[in-house]
């Protein structure tokens, strides 16, 4: 009786085994190392920003600076209306990591003010952008759609420094843009000296704006807006700080504004320093 050749064909199968696994390990190993350049890739990726989380906004201005940007909460004789107040209402957000506003809104005998600080947190998804260049890109956008006039000559002060530009005495608030109209530029009290304009701030953040628009005409209450923008790290936070008066004629006090929002701004930096 003839034999089947059952032991030949495990031989075959058991040599055809040892040959592949003898070719695998003598090419150096190569194949555990199909990506070398992942490595380097990896720890060039950009780092992230400093900041995870952010302030909560309703509570971030302190009562003695709301009292003074909208006097009309003094003015409030009902406690509990006094306190809602002071509280503020919180902007619509979808993700409050990224981004959180409060709005303040008080009317006095003389004006109604608003008051909105916002806070933003920019986080990059591209791993070659850390989170402050992308931050530092938006800014940029951001100050350019605030499309500042270029800087002025100013005799008496410096572009960054609204607080020199006006007589010390002069705190009748009145407009000091009305005192400029010997310059052609100021012939409308819609435009403000060179020290109170538009303009870049210096040692707020790591780069800051403001912005101060006057709307409405000589026959209407006019509103003027002050915005001051600065950036720290990869968050950016926005301050709109914006007056109404009761009276037709009355015009908000450009300098006053601006030195209160920019006291506001100092203190959020700090806040966020810390």
């Amino acid at each position: 009786m003839q034999r089947k050749a059952y032991v030949p064909g495990v031989a075959a199968l058991l040599v055809a085994l040892l040959a592949g696994c003898t070719g695998g390990s003598g090419d150096g190993g190569s194949t555990d190392d199909s990506n070398p350049g992942d490595a380097g890739t990896a720890s060039a990726a950009a780092q992230p920003g400093k900041y995870r989380t952010l302030p909560e906004p309703c509570s971030a201005v302190s009562h003695d600076t709301l009292d003074a940007m909208l006097p009309g909460i003094k003015q409030i004789t009902d406690e509990e209306q006094r306190d809602k107040a002071y509280q503020g209402e919180a902007t619509l957000t979808y993700d409050t990591d990224r981004k959180v506003g409060c709005r303040w809104k008080v009317q006095s005998t003389a004006a109604t003010d608003h008051l909105l600080v916002d806070f933003e947190r920019v986080v990059s998804y591209d791993n070659s952008v850390s989170d402050d260049t992308q931050a530092q890109e938006l800014f940029a956008q951001k100050e350019t759609a605030a499309d500042l006039p270029e800087p002025t000559p100013s005799g008496s002060g410096t572009p960054g420094d609204a607080t020199t530009s006006a007589d010390p005495g002069s705190d009748d608030g009145a407009d000091p843009s009305t005192s400029a109209s010997s310059s052609p530029s100021s012939s409308s009290p819609s435009v403000p000296p060179a020290d109170l304009q538009p303009r870049v701030l210096s040692g707020l953040g790591d780069e800051a704006f403001l912005d101060d628009a006057l709307s409405g005409s000589s026959s209407t209450a006019q509103q003027r807006t002050v915005t001051v923008a600065f950036r720290t790290s990869n968050v950016m936070v926005t301050i709109q700080y914006e007056e109404q008066p009761a009276s037709v004629g009355v015009v908000p006090d450009s300098k006053e504004m601006q030195d209160r929002a920019r006291k506001l701004a100092a203190q959020l930096a700090d806040t966020l320093g810390s």
